[in-house]
């Protein structure tokens, strides 16, 4: 994949502080008078190292990495603006500001990572967004005083390929050049922002929330595409961290064949979850023991029954709708009989399930043909710089489609019988899939790269 580099037409500026603070709350720590406050939640153990960073002319402490230069991001230092958006940044006294999205990477080895960002200025008010690596939404548009700092604290799941010394995923082509599997921790900053200074601490004590799936589940890398797996980010308390191994066009077959499932299984310990939603390319696999009731049924029994012999919880998920309406405005089942499939694996197994199929039925039903067309991917000639063709897209969505999927899965999180469910941020709004939001009230900021090719698996 070779994403447009072009810059979208919004205006999207950062000016926001970022501190890295050795503790593990979740919430964001305010303070109008003074600078941002540590607490005491989680401490960060003896063995877990972490990296400070520190904006500003002014920084000059010799315990951290001070940065007082638009430093280029480059392997042998290791951290730097990274993609060429130097160029976007301003260095303040103790932050540093953008006029554009701007990028910051950090070269670190495999692992989960909490963030700890300290943003605000005495000059400006704030209005931030953070995205990390393949666009997983962090922070999303957290207002800022004049005068007031505030700490925000995420986790990141950096990962590579390798297994083991004789083993390792499968990478598309079009995978091998993606955030996701390089070998840098990449934040994306967007909005009116102030960044202080940014944290990263290496945590191996956190609840991972591992993702296998299809183009409806992976972290689209660019503009205009998005998966709920990217935006369900935003709604997990800091003592969780999303590992999103879904990858565009994989079936469950393919997931297993790439060697996924196995790195998955690799990792995966007592009381982390595998999250499993296929169904949109298993249609397509054709021939005598394939189907719904044959192959798929037994590959979906063989990933949640290896998932249990971890001691992780596994979680079915139901495909997401295509956008199909008949004449009379009426959605049509483009699925066949692969959710009854799934749902009586499910039965049969005593594994929770949450019934995305019904929940994303009801939420187009609400919304119309044409209203959720506004959730997908659907925009006309020159929407964004370089756009040749119409986009129309029945089956991947955009970040406010893939918000809402999001909300569905929170929902039927919400619903089971599981930890998982305490762990949700309390912030995270309750959703009815029968009422869904509206898009003329969203505005989350679009990120820089995109392109117009499909994902596989349309």
């Amino acid at each position: 994949m070779t994403p447009i580099k072009n810059l979208l037409l919004a205006t999207l500026c950062i000016s926001m502080p970022t501190v890295f603070l050795a503790n593990g709350t979740n919430s964001i720590i305010e303070n109008p008078e003074s600078p941002a406050i540590k607490t005491n939640s989680l401490q960060t153990s003896k063995k877990e190292k972490s990296q400070l960073f520190s904006f500003g002319t002014a920084s000059k402490s010799k315990k951290e990495n001070p940065i007082n230069t638009t430093l280029v991001y480059n392997s042998s230092t290791g951290y730097g603006f990274d993609w060429d958006t130097n160029a976007n940044v301003k260095i303040n006294s103790n932050n540093f500001s953008i006029v554009k999205p701007t990028y910051f990477s950090v070269k670190v080895p495999e692992g989960n990572y909490q963030i700890e960002v300290t943003m605000g200025s005495k000059e400006t008010a704030s209005n931030v967004t953070i995205k990390a690596e393949s666009r997983r939404l962090m922070v999303n548009q957290l207002s800022i005083q004049k005068g007031q700092t505030i700490t925000k604290i995420f986790n990141v799941n950096i990962r590579t390929p390798k297994i083991d010394s004789n083993t390792s995923i499968s990478l598309k082509d079009r995978e091998k050049e993606i955030f996701n599997w390089d070998d840098k921790l990449t934040l994306e900053f967007l909005g009116e922002v102030a960044i202080q200074s940014i944290k990263i601490t290496k945590k191996d004590n956190l609840t991972v929330v591992y993702l296998a799936g299809d183009s409806t589940v992976t972290d689209q890398d660019v503009e205009p595409w998005a998966s709920w797996g990217q935006a369900i980010t935003n709604y997990f308390n800091n003592e969780v961290v999303v590992a999103n191994y879904a990858y565009s066009g994989s079936s469950l077959g393919s997931f297993k064949g790439t060697n996924r499932l196995k790195k998955i299984l690799s990792e995966i310990k007592k009381g982390d979850y595998l999250f499993v939603e296929f169904g949109h390319n298993d249609e397509k696999v054709k021939g005598e023991g394939n189907g719904a009731w044959g192959l798929y049924s037994n590959l979906l029994t063989e990933f949640v029954q290896a998932a249990k012999e971890k001691g992780a919880i596994p979680v079915l998920v139901t495909p997401t709708q295509r956008r199909s309406f008949d004449e009379n405005g009426i959605l049509k089942e483009t699925h066949g009989e692969f959710p009854d499939a799934m749902r009586a694996v499910a039965k049969k197994n005593n594994i929770v399930l949450i019934d995305v199929t019904k929940m994303t039925t009801q939420m187009y039903q609400a919304w119309g043909s044409e209203a959720t067309k506004k959730a997908l991917v659907h925009y006309p000639l020159n929407t964004f710089p370089g756009q040749v063709k119409v986009l129309e897209d029945n089956t991947h969505f955009n970040m406010f489609g893939a918000h809402e999927v999001a909300l569905c899965v929170i929902t039927g999180i919400r619903e089971l019988d599981i930890p998982l469910k305490k762990q949700i941020s309390k912030e995270t709004p309750q959703y009815d899939p029968t009422k869904p939001n509206s898009f003329s009230n969203w505005t989350l900021p679009m990120s820089t790269r995109f392109e117009i090719v499909k994902p596989d698996g349309n």
